[in-house]
């Protein structure tokens, strides 16, 4: 199996800003004190992007980026997991936007959840708020 290095930054560099524009995905809002992001690599170079918004218990799977070159080898499951690993002991549930189906983060157990019943911190954040939309699927999954 590959060994994926798992670098962390608290801010947003414009490696992650290009992937996002090339992805059509919004760069507002990126830069926040509570967001945390990760550049998995491997020896082959960049997989990709995931990060994390939030510190509490109830946090923001805030992206999912991999790269088109490594696209349809098992990175996206791969950098979820592992990011699902690193999330510390006080993280009891994850929760996710995405302007797709959910499909690929329902196979990976994450459940369709009501978004007027999201915690106050995951409804007031961008993402929520005005980046996805209120047609976006929200999912929640319970880390514990």
């Amino acid at each position: 199996m590959t060994q994926i290095y798992f670098s962390e930054t608290r801010h947003a560099d414009d490696v992650l800003r290009l992937a996002l524009d090339a992805a059509q995905l919004p760069t507002d809002e990126l830069g926040g004190a509570d967001q945390m992001f990760f550049s998995p690599s491997d020896d082959d170079g960049l997989i990709g992007f995931i990060g994390l918004e939030g510190d509490g218990t109830d946090r923001l799977l805030r992206l999912l980026i991999v790269l088109p070159t490594r696209l349809g080898q098992g990175y996206g499951r791969m950098l979820v997991e592992r990011l699902e690993g690193v999330a510390d002991d006080a993280v009891e549930r994850l929760h996710h936007l995405t302007s797709g189906t959910g499909e690929f983060f329902r196979k990976l157990g994450y459940v369709d959840a009501d978004r007027d019943q999201a915690p106050t911190f995951i409804a007031a954040t961008a993402q929520f708020t005005s980046l996805c939309g209120p047609r976006a699927t929200y999912l929640i999954k319970d880390l514990g």
